[in-house]
């Protein structure tokens, strides 16, 4: 199936990440946080990159699962401890891609279409729920005086 169809099918919204989103869950329920904030205890959204579009690195205040639905294996970046990791998001088990993924709370992460031809459809949740008063973009200059020795991936990922 086209990208374009699976945008228009799922009504799918440009994301200010990259990519394309629409939030199909957001729970009743709400809960504090330590800061008085309130959240939603749970959201969920349908998450789709195309050919060579990328998630920028940003980063949320809430732990995020990403799980895979359909076309080509998603490569996920996140920075951990000034590390760079790696995780295939796919359904080739046989290849090392694994059909979930969690990404912590805080972290600075991105991705893109392994190969850079085709799409990938995802899910993502995050709980506490998503609300982009905790959603952060990242800095170049600010990114790269944190963690120099990753120039090549911060300039990928950013803009």
């Amino acid at each position: 199936m086209d990208y374009k169809k699976l945008v228009d099918i799922l009504k799918l919204e440009p994301h200010p990440e990259g990519g394309y989103f629409k939030e199909t869950y957001r729970s009743e329920q709400t809960l504090a946080l330590e800061g008085g904030e309130v959240r939603n205890v749970s959201t969920a959204i349908y998450y789709l990159l195309e050919n060579k579009k990328k998630s920028s690195f940003h980063r949320i205040k809430s732990d995020e699962l990403w799980f895979f639905h359909q076309g080509e294996p998603l490569e996920i970046v996140f920075i951990k401890n000034g590390e760079l990791h790696t995780v295939l998001l796919g359904n080739s088990l046989e290849n090392g891609e694994v059909p979930q993924l969690k990404i912590e709370a805080n972290l600075w992460f991105g991705a893109k279409i392994l190969g850079g031809n085709g799409y990938s459809l995802v899910s993502c949740t995050v709980a506490p729920g998503f609300d982009f008063l905790d959603f952060e973009l990242a800095d170049r200059d600010v990114l790269l005086q944190e963690y120099p020795s990753l120039k090549e991936v911060i300039e990928e990922f950013t803009h």
